[in-house]
């Protein structure tokens, strides 16, 4: 008997208008709907006027690993089996990688049902650079953990995209700001392709006072430039500006803050190096 298929099928991130032919078709015609949420994606097959034709199985990241074999014993038989989560394409920090690489493992076919990305749309609406880019998903919750990540990506040269939940939209923005420095360019893009999309671009201390000015609501996505080789490094002239504000009787700390802004290098160290060349 002839193997059927894993199918990884793209779901609208926001306007039911961008599902696809294919994704109508999948779902009627599926042996098993894979699905994060049961629930949503017979919301969406009624939104669409689908039918679902299969048995639904949530299956989603507590489950996906023991649903494996069974979904797996579908395909090997010569069924469907169509992976499809809340909004966009599955196994992006959603449920499905763990199927693919089960599916992999046993030389079962896979395909994907292209579609919907929240990636790709806020990478191309940033008009940030696009030809190289990387995605980084989800950062630590923890502000330590927040902070060891980006400072590892602070010399990342590819445009970043990262996931954020909406109430920490700003604390990440602040935590960007001391790992890239404030004139990094970013833009946070938030309910894609929704009634209140929205798209904030400018340097990373703008979007911080944005952030830090109301509630910020919705899904979001944040994309961020990459560091330009040789921009937004502590100079000996950078430290000597610092130095002659504070010799005209201002504090270190708001000198350093000013000229961190107009050169766009990290405040804090510029504060270090600030310190090292008084004390040398």
């Amino acid at each position: 008997m002839e193997p059927g298929t894993l199918v990884l099928a793209a779901t609208p991130i926001g306007n039911t208008d961008d599902a696809s032919a294919r994704l109508c078709r999948l779902l009627a015609e599926a042996d098993v709907v894979a699905a994060e949420d049961t629930r949503r994606v017979q919301a969406l097959a009624t939104r669409l006027g689908v039918h679902v034709g299969g048995r639904v199985l949530a299956v989603h990241d507590h489950n996906e690993e023991a649903r494996a074999d069974g979904l797996l014993d579908v395909v090997a038989g010569g069924g469907t089996v169509v992976v499809v989560t809340d909004a966009g394409m599955p196994s992006v920090s959603d449920p499905g990688y763990r199927l693919v690489t089960a599916a992999v493992a046993a030389e079962l076919p896979v395909t994907v049902a292209p579609g919907p990305s929240a990636v790709l749309a806020a990478l191309a609406l940033s008009g940030l650079p696009t030809d190289r880019f990387c995605f980084e998903g989800f950062l630590p919750r923890r502000a330590g953990g927040r902070a060891r990540a980006l400072a590892a990506l602070a010399d990342e040269p590819r445009t970043m995209v990262l996931f954020e939940a909406p109430h920490r939209v700003a604390a990440l923005l602040a935590a960007m700001v001391e790992a890239f420095g404030p004139a990094r360019r970013a833009a946070v893009c938030r309910e894609l392709t929704k009634t209140h999309e929205e798209v904030r671009r400018g340097p990373l201390h703008e979007l911080v006072a944005w952030a830090d000015a109301g509630e910020v609501l919705g899904e979001v996505v944040v994309v961020v430039a990459g560091a330009v080789p040789g921009a937004g490094e502590v100079t000996a002239g950078v430290v000597g500006e610092v130095l002659a504000r504070v010799d005209t009787g201002e504090r270190l700390k708001d000198a350093v803050a000013h000229v961190a802004g107009q050169a766009g290098v990290p405040r804090r160290d510029l504060y270090d190096a600030a310190v090292a060349a008084r004390r040398g």
